[in-house]
C-alpha cells in the first residue's frame, strides 16, 4: 500500500489473521468478520456465533487463537481498526465510499503483487493443462468467461464451465479425460454450495485446483491447492469484482509469460485471421 494510505476496514481486519493458522471453523468466523467489517465490531459474540453457524463457544476461542483474552477484548480492537483516520467514519458519500474501497482493494492487490512466485507458479501450472476447465458459478460465471475470451487467444482448448446441475462433475472429468491436470475456479461471494461441491469433485478427478477468491479465508482454500486472494466490494446493493477481475488478467499474463513462444505464434496467428476477415474497424 502507498505511504500515507488509509486501509479499508476489511483490508486491517485481514491483517489480523496474517500468520495464524485457523481451524475450517475460525476461518469460517474470519470471513464473516470481514464480510460485515462495517457493523462486526458492535456485535455480541452470540450474534457474530450466529452470523457465522457456529457455537459461541467457537467464537470465544477464536478471539483466544488471535491472542486476545476473550472476545470482549478482540472486539475493542475491531473497533480500532473500523475506525477512519480520526476515530471516525470515513468522509464521503455511500458511492464515493465504494469506490475508494475498490481503489484500497487494488491497492492492497499490487502490494501482494510484490512477490510473483505465486503468480508464476499459478501460471505454468495453468499453462501446462490441456485443455484448461475454467469454473465459475452465478455471480463468478462473467468473470470466468471474461477469463477464458482472452484465455483462448494464447491456449489451444480453454473450456468455460459456468453452469451447474448434474452435468458439471461430467465435464470435469471429461476435461480430466481428455488431459487437463489443473482447474482455474472463480469462488466469490454468496459462494453457491454447487461450486464448493465442484471444487472437491474436480481435486477427486485429480485436478490441481487454483481458485480466484476474494479472501485467504475463503472457503475455496479448504479445496484449492494454490488460493489467489482479491477482496470483493461490497459498499453497493450487488459485490464489486474489479480486484478480481484485474488478477484474472494477472494470471492471464503469468501464463503468457509460461510460454513464451506459443504466446506469440498463437497471437501472430490471430492477428493475420482478424485482418484476412477484417474484423475490427481500422
Amino acid at each position: 500500500m502507498n505511504d500515507g494510505a488509509v486501509a479499508a476496514p476489511p483490508d486491517r481486519l485481514l491483517d489480523l489473521f496474517h500468520g495464524v493458522r485457523l481451524t475450517p471453523t475460525q476461518r469460517r468466523i474470519a470471513h464473516c468478520l470481514v464480510q460485515h467489517a462495517a457493523t462486526v465490531a458492535y456485535l455480541s459474540a452470540a450474534e457474530v456465533a450466529e452470523l457465522a453457524g457456529v457455537s459461541q463457544p467457537s467464537v470465544t476461542r477464536f478471539a483466544v487463537a488471535l491472542g486476545h483474552d476473550g472476545y470482549p477484548a478482540l472486539r475493542r480492537r475491531l473497533r480500532e481498526l473500523t475506525a477512519g483516520p480520526d476515530g471516525r467514519a470515513d468522509d464521503g458519500n455511500e458511492l464515493q465510499r465504494a469506490v475508494r474501497a475498490e481503489m484500497a482493494n487494488l491497492d492492497r492487490l499490487a502490494g501482494e503483487l510484490a512477490d510473483r512466485d505465486r503468480i508464476a507458479a499459478a501460471g505454468r501450472l495453468l499453462a501446462a493443462s490441456r485443455p484448461l476447465p475454467v469454473l465459475g458459478l452465478r455471480a463468478a460465471a462473467p468473470l470466468a468467461a471474461y477469463f477464458a475470451y482472452f484465455a483462448a487467444k494464447v491456449l489451444p482448448d480453454v473450456r468455460v464451465i459456468d453452469d451447474g446441475g448434474s452435468l458439471l462433475t461430467d465435464r470435469l472429468e471429461q476435461a480430466a479425460s481428455a488431459g487437463a491436470d489443473a482447474l482455474l475456479a472463480f469462488v466469490l461471494p454468496r459462494y453457491p454450495r454447487e461450486t464448493l461441491d465442484a471444487l472437491r469433485a474436480a481435486r477427486d478427478a485429480g485436478l490441481t485446483v487454483v481458485a480466484i477468491t476474494d479472501s485467504p479465508v475463503s472457503p475455496a482454500t479448504e479445496y484449492a491447492e494454490l488460493v489467489l486472494p482479491a477482496a470483493v466490494g461490497t459498499d453497493l446493493v450487488f459485490d464489486l469484482h474489479t480486484a478480481p477481475m484485474t488478477l484474472a488478467m494477472v494470471v492471464l499474463q503469468a501464463i503468457c509469460d509460461a510460454a513464451p513462444i506459443q504466446t506469440q505464434q498463437r497471437l501472430e496467428a490471430f492477428e493475420s485471421s482478424a485482418a484476412r476477415r477484417q474484423l475490427f474497424l481500422g
